[in-house]
């Protein structure tokens, strides 16, 4: 029984998968059964057997999305834990700018409140989790003194420059924009004494498959 479960989380997952990049880009509020069917490339049957409705396969994603807020390294004194805990950081910021657009949450706020509400709530408990990690940091001596909200308003950059025409304009890759966006926060975060602690080389494959998916996503 719980094998049956599982499996058929798996294909949910790998239903709704097949939707989000559509989502993402123009909303869901107008979608029918049939053209969700045609996306998720199944049958109308197929579709129904998995999810009941509209309402079921956005509550999957967002529900999905709120898991994955949630995952984060517990805090620890270890100083390692702090470069790790960046980096986890980083790479989460940019997977949720890039799934949790702006047409997706109006669409959400619109159509679904109370779902719209949980999500809403799981991202400013991440933003609080996130400004206590940088002022642990701070106390413990691995971070430089600066403003926490200001780092965490920084990230908003993000839905300018990953943008197909500001890309093209000043020739730009996707890869390069978000190499030198991790460079940057780390220089401002870490104190000089503490850089030696970052291996850059665990980041540059998981910057890499981003690259992929979100330049797959803007052409």
């Amino acid at each position: 029984m719980e094998r049956q479960i599982e499996r058929q989380h798996q294909m949910r997952q790998k239903l709704t998968n097949r939707l989000s990049a559509h989502v993402r880009k123009y909303g869901f509020q107008s979608l029918k059964m049939d053209e969700i069917s045609r996306i998720m490339d199944v049958s109308r049957a197929t579709l129904y057997k998995y999810f009941s409705t509209k309402e079921d396969i956005i509550t999957f994603l967002v529900s999905a999305s709120i898991e994955y807020i949630h995952e984060i390294i517990e805090d620890s004194d270890a100083d390692q834990v702090f470069v790790q805990r960046f980096q986890q950081t980083f790479e989460q910021t940019i997977i949720l700018k890039e799934f949790i657009t702006d047409i997706f949450l109006r669409d959400l706020e619109s159509s679904y409140p109370e779902t719209y509400e949980s999500l809403k709530e799981a991202m400013k408990q991440r933003v609080d989790q996130e400004l206590a990690f940088y002022d642990e940091g701070i106390k413990s001596g691995v971070f430089n003194k600066i403003e926490g909200r200001l780092i965490v308003m920084q990230d908003e950059i993000l839905n300018n420059v990953l943008d197909v025409k500001y890309l093209m304009e000043n020739q730009l890759t996707v890869y390069q924009v978000l190499f030198d966006y991790y460079n940057l926060k780390k220089i401002q975060l870490f104190k000089p004494d503490k850089m030696k602690m970052i291996d850059d080389n665990l980041m540059i494959p998981r910057i890499e498959y981003m690259a992929q998916k979100i330049s797959k996503n803007l052409y």
